[in-house]
C-alpha cells in the first residue's frame, strides 16, 4: 500500500479537509477506533467531551446557530446513538446542519442483537436529511463529503453517519480527498424564474397595504443584507417569526414585531387585514398562523421558499417564488417601486401603543413586588446593548425573551422553535461560544429546563468557558401551568417543581453565582455576571403566576388573540 491508512484516520482527515475545528461526542466501545485515532488529531481537532449525547447534540446545533458552520457530533452505538434522537429531531425541523457521526457494532453482528447494537438507520430516517451506514472503509471519503454538502445545502438540516467498527479498523490506501458540490437527483436550490419574480413585484406594487413575514431562512440563506435592501426599498412593515429574530434588526422603523401565538398584538391582527402578505423563508407553522380557515383569507400570498416541500403546504399561495433567498430577493428588489405606506404603518404603531399600555408597562413596571421575567430581559438589553447572543430554553422564559429581547445582530437569537425542547438551553449555549468566541453568550433558561441537562455545566468548569447563565425560577413548569391556569380551571397537574440550591450547585462546577429575589438588587447581580471573566449563573426569584400576553389560543384565529 502506497499511503495505508486506517478508516477512522480518514475519517477524521476527512473532518479536517471539511474544515471542521471542533466536534462535541461522548466515547464507547464502537466508536472507539475513532477515539483512538483522535489521539494523533488534537492539534487540528477540539473534542468536546460532554456529560450526554443529548447534551453533544444541542452543543452542535449551538454551535451551528452562531457560527453559520455546519455542527459535528461523535456517539457511540446503541444508548449513544439514541441519546441523539431528540436533537436530531429538534435539528430537522429547525433546519440546522449537522453531520453526526455514529458508531456501530462490527458488520458481521448486524442483525444480531449484538450488544449495544441498534438499528439508528431506521430509527432516525424520518428525522435527518439523509442517513447512511458505512461497512467498508472505502466507502468513507465519498460518504463523509456527501454528508457535509447535503447538510449545509439547499434547506440544511442534520445528516447521519453509522459507521461499523471493522470499517474504523479496515486498512486501506488513502485517495485524494474531494468536497463534493454536486449529487445527481439531489436538487438544493433551483434555478430562478424572472418571470415570476416579476409577477410578484408587480403584485407588491400595486398594493395598499402590503405585510412582510420573514423566517430563518433569511439567516439560513445568508440573506440578511439583501433582505434589508428589499424591506428598505419597498417601505413595508416587517414581522419576525421567533426562528428570524434578528435578521433585521428590532430597532429597525419597520420593524412591527413578532409573530406567532405570544407575539405582538399588531402583526397577529393586522395580518388578517393586510391586502398582500409576502412571506420569506417561513414555513406557516401553526404557531405563527393559528387557525388555518381564518388566517388572511382577504389577502393575496406571496411565498418566497428554498424548500418546494412547503409551498401551498398550510397556506395557499397567490405567487409561488421558489429559491434561495440570496438570489431571489436581489432581483425582487430590482423590480419593486420604491415606496412608504405611513398610514399603515402608523396602524402597528397605534396597536402596538395598545399592547404597551394593556401589557408592556405593566411587565416593565409591576405593581407587584415580584419581579417579572421582562424586566430582566429590559436590563440585559440594557446592559449589553442589544449585541449579545441570547440562548433560551423552552417556555415561559423563551417567549418572553424572544419578546423583549433587543436582537441587533443576526444569529443572536438561538431557541428551539419548531420541537420545543426542554434541556436545549444550556448545551446550545455552550456551543454558541464555542462558535462565537469573541461575542458575549447568555444562556436564559427556566427552573424546569434547566434541570433537564444541568450536567453540561461540568463542560463550563472543564473547558474554562466564559458562559453566562441566568435561570428565570418561578417554581412552575410555567408555560404548562399558565394553559392549566387559562384552560383547565387552575387544575394545576404536576407543574410545581422544586429546584436545588442553584447556587451550592454551581460552586461545585467552580462557577461563580449569586441568588437575587429583590428588584433593586437586579443590577447589582447583572453587574457581576458580566463584570465575571468566567462563567457565572445567576438565579431570578421571579412571579410565580405571571402569565405571559399577548397570547393567541389554540385553535382560535391570529386576529381573536389575547392581551389580557
Amino acid at each position: 500500500m502506497s499511503n495505508p491508512m486506517t478508516g477512522s484516520q480518514i475519517v477524521l482527515d476527512c473532518l479536517v479537509q471539511e474544515g471542521v475545528e471542533t466536534i462535541f461526542g461522548y466515547p464507547g466501545g464502537a466508536i472507539m477506533p475513532i477515539y483512538d485515532a483522535l489521539y494523533d488529531y488534537t492539534k487540528q481537532l477540539k473534542h468536546i467531551l460532554t456529560r450526554h449525547e443529548q447534551g453533544a447534540i444541542h452543543m452542535a446545533q449551538g454551535f451551528a446557530r452562531a457560527s453559520g458552520k455546519t455542527g459535528v457530533v461523535f456517539a457511540t452505538s446503541g444508548p449513544g446513538a439514541t441519546n441523539l434522537v431528540t436533537g436530531l429531531a429538534d435539528a430537522q425541523i429547525d433546519s440546522t446542519p449537522l453531520v453526526c457521526i455514529t458508531g456501530q457494532v462490527f458488520a458481521h453482528l448486524l442483525g444480531s442483537d449484538a450488544f449495544q447494537e441498534t438499528d439508528i438507520i431506521n430509527i432516525t430516517s424520518p428525522i435527518t436529511k439523509w442517513n447512511y451506514q458505512i461497512t467498508d472503509a472505502k466507502e468513507i471519503q465519498e460518504t463523509i463529503a456527501k454528508a457535509f454538502y447535503i447538510a449545509s445545502s439547499g434547506r440544511k438540516g442534520p445528516v447521519l453517519i453509522d459507521i461499523t467498527k471493522n470499517a474504523q479498523i479496515q486498512l486501506i490506501d488513502k485517495n485524494p480527498y474531494t468536497k463534493v458540490d454536486f449529487i445527481r437527483s439531489y436538487r438544493p436550490k433551483p434555478v430562478v424564474r424572472h418571470e415570476i419574480v416579476k409577477k410578484a413585484a408587480a403584485l407588491i406594487n400595486a398594493s395598499k397595504k402590503p405585510f412582510i413575514i420573514w423566517g430563518q431562512g433569511v439567516i439560513l440563506g445568508n440573506a440578511e443584507h439583501a433582505f434589508r435592501n428589499f424591506v428598505e426599498k419597498s417601505g413595508i412593515p416587517a414581522a419576525s417569526t421567533v426562528l428570524g429574530l434578528g435578521a433585521l434588526p428590532t430597532n429597525h422603523p419597520q420593524y412591527v414585531g413578532m409573530l406567532g401565538m405570544h407575539g405582538n398584538y399588531a402583526p397577529n391582527v393586522l395580518t388578517n387585514d393586510c391586502d398582500t402578505l409576502i412571506a420569506i423563508g417561513m414555513r406557516f407553522d401553526d404557531r405563527v398562523t393559528g387557525r388555518l380557515d381564518k388566517y388572511a383569507k382577504q389577502a393575496k400570498i406571496i411565498h418566497l421558499d428554498i424548500d418546494p416541500a412547503e409551498i401551498n403546504k398550510n397556506v395557499a399561495t397567490t405567487i409561488a417564488v421558489w429559491g434561495d433567498c440570496n438570489e431571489t430577493l436581489p432581483l425582487l428588489t430590482a423590480e419593486i417601486s420604491e415606496k412608504k405606506y405611513p398610514e399603515w404603518l402608523a396602524k402597528f404603531e397605534e396597536l402596538f401603543q395598545e399592547e404597551k399600555k394593556i401589557v408592556i408597562d405593566k411587565e416593565m413596571k409591576p405593581e407587584s413586588e415580584h419581579l417579572t421575567m421582562a424586566e430582566v430581559i429590559f436590563e440585559i438589553n440594557k446592559a449589553t446593548s442589544g449585541k449579545a447572543i441570547l440562548v433560551t430554553d423552552v417556555g415561559q422564559h423563551q417567549m418572553v425573551t424572544c419578546r423583549y429581547g433587543s436582537f441587533l445582530n443576526t444569529r443572536s437569537n438561538i431557541t428551539s422553535g419548531g420541537l420545543g425542547t426542554m434541556g436545549f438551553g444550556l448545551p446550545a449555549a455552550i456551543g454558541a461560544k464555542f462558535g462565537a468566541p469573541n461575542t458575549t453568550v447568555i444562556g436564559i433558561i427556566g427552573d424546569g429546563g434547566f434541570q433537564m441537562t444541568l450536567q453540561e455545566l461540568a463542560v463550563i468548569m472543564q473547558e474554562k468557558l466564559d458562559v453566562k447563565i441566568i435561570i428565570l425560577n418561578n417554581s412552575f413548569l410555567g408555560m404548562v401551568r399558565q394553559w392549566q391556569e387559562l384552560f383547565n380551571d387552575k387544575r394545576y397537574s404536576e407543574v410545581e417543581i422544586l429546584s436545588p440550591n442553584y447556587i451550592t450547585l454551581a460552586a461545585a462546577y467552580n462557577i461563580p453565582a449569586q441568588k437575587i429575589s429583590k428588584r433593586e438588587d437586579l443590577k447589582i447581580g447583572l453587574e457581576r455576571l458580566f463584570q465575571s471573566t468566567k462563567g457565572f449563573l445567576l438565579e431570578v426569584i421571579v412571579g410565580k403566576e405571571n402569565n405571559v400576553f399577548p397570547m393567541v389560543p389554540q385553535g382560535k384565529s391570529v386576529s381573536e388573540i389575547r392581551l389580557f
